[in-house]
């Protein structure tokens, strides 16, 4: 017989980091299997099974195939884990797992506290599984069409916590939300279930609320596979490995974002970095000139600054959707607000902060004269988008060193 087969079966997986953590628990054969509703069933009933996660839209539509349910699972109405045992096929859920782990990391109590949870699918069931284990005092589900709803979300406006289940804000469709933070005053946790990207837009609108207590799916992710991995195989996985996966994503998939005044030394750090890191370098203003067919000088002279913006910004955002990547910005991409959340949602934003008389010059339309007054004009800019602030007197050697111990020995996800 050839090998099993062990994998994650979902509609769509072109965002999926499942395959990456179970090869990093030791599994190589771990695939993803991209599957219509007509082929679930037969994929289900494929003597080579080993075992496999499930995940949208089929964490309710395995369970007619399977030949035992564990007791959680039945409850919540959801598998996510399916084992091939002596040719039968048992179900488990361990996605209740998870969210509890993310809950616990993200400092989110829920005891004694009404939870609103945006979605109505199997994730929903679960997080209202776990929500009810810890005792919150009030559970409420939102769904397009239920009784509680989109259009009469005030009614819950004192919720506590908040949890998306939705794919709103899922790559490749970033920037999109299930509902605004700003509209729940009370609002003291918010949890995403979505991780690529990292940071979704209704974390970041979280963020900017000034709530503190803030988690996205990758450790409810990293936490299930851990327990799907014992479940496969039978063994017990070391205590610390959940985190050490976590933290090797996140050290993966995040981008490093330089941001500075022009001339700072952005794209020459950059390239630093990317031949000491091997990570690919992409530079938003040579993007624009791709674009435009021309220099930005030239962009400048014919067509305005705003038509440079306009530009600059389609390239933000396109750099922003990739993960694991140096983006080295403009030096007034920080004056368009509409940056922030695309270099945000994957990246550390490192600001490069050189002294204006050794700033180079040349080539830069608004680098002419006395830069004082940019500098006055950008300086609360750069504060507002930067992680951090990274002195660029030195050397280039010198600036990348700092850029890349900080990226190295911090837990790059908070």
């Amino acid at each position: 017989m050839s090998k099993k087969i062990y994998g994650l079966v979902g509609r769509k997986l072109g965002h999926s980091y499942s395959a990456a953590i179970h090869n990093m628990l030791g599994n190589d054969e771990y695939k993803l299997y991209e599957l219509e509703p007509s082929e679930l069933g037969g994929f289900a009933r494929r003597d080579d099974i080993g075992a496999f996660n499930v995940t949208i839209p089929y964490k309710t539509d395995i369970i007619p195939f399977l030949d035992h349910v564990s007791p959680e699972a039945v409850k919540i109405g959801s598998v996510n884990t399916v084992v091939r045992r002596n040719g039968e096929l048992w179900g488990y859920n361990t996605d209740l797992f998870g969210v509890e782990y993310g809950f616990s990391r993200a400092g989110i109590a829920l005891a004694g506290k009404k939870t609103v949870i945006f979605g109505s699918g199997g994730s929903s069931s679960t997080v209202r599984a776990a929500a009810e284990k810890a005792g919150a005092a009030e559970i409420v589900t939102i769904s397009r069409s239920g009784e509680d709803n989109y259009n009469n979300l005030n009614r819950h406006s004192d919720a506590q916590i908040l949890v998306n289940t939705t794919p709103l804000g899922m790559y490749p469709k970033p920037g999109e939300f299930a509902a605004d933070s700003a509209d729940f005053p009370q609002c003291e946790g918010v949890f995403d279930l979505i991780y690529n990207p990292l940071r979704t837009a209704f974390l970041l609108r979280a963020e900017e609320m000034g709530i503190k207590k803030r988690a996205n799916g990758l450790s409810m992710l990293a936490a299930q596979a851990v327990r799907a991995h014992e479940l496969f195989f039978g063994i017990t996985v070391p205590d610390g490995e959940i985190e050490f996966i976590i933290k090797k994503i996140y050290a993966d998939k995040q981008n490093i974002v330089l941001i500075g005044m022009p001339g700072s030394g952005k794209t020459t750090v950059g390239r630093a970095l990317g031949a000491l890191t091997g990570r690919e370098v992409i530079d938003t203003d040579e993007i624009v000139e791709r674009t435009a067919g021309r220099s930005i000088p030239e962009i400048f002279a014919e067509s305005g600054e705003d038509a440079f913006r306009e530009l600059e910004r389609g390239a933000i955002r396109e750099s922003g959707m990739r993960s694991g990547v140096i983006i080295c910005t403009g030096g007034g991409a920080v004056k368009d607000p509409h940056n922030l959340a695309p270099l945000r949602q994957n990246g550390r934003i490192y600001r490069l902060n050189r002294s204006l008389e050794l700033l180079a010059r040349e080539g830069r339309p608004l680098s002419g004269g006395d830069l004082s007054a940019l500098a006055d004009e950008r300086e609360p800019l750069y504060t507002r988008f930067a992680d951090v602030t990274i002195p660029a007197n030195g050397s280039i050697e010198q600036t990348v060193k700092l850029i890349w111990e900080d990226y190295s020995v911090r837990t790059i996800d908070k």
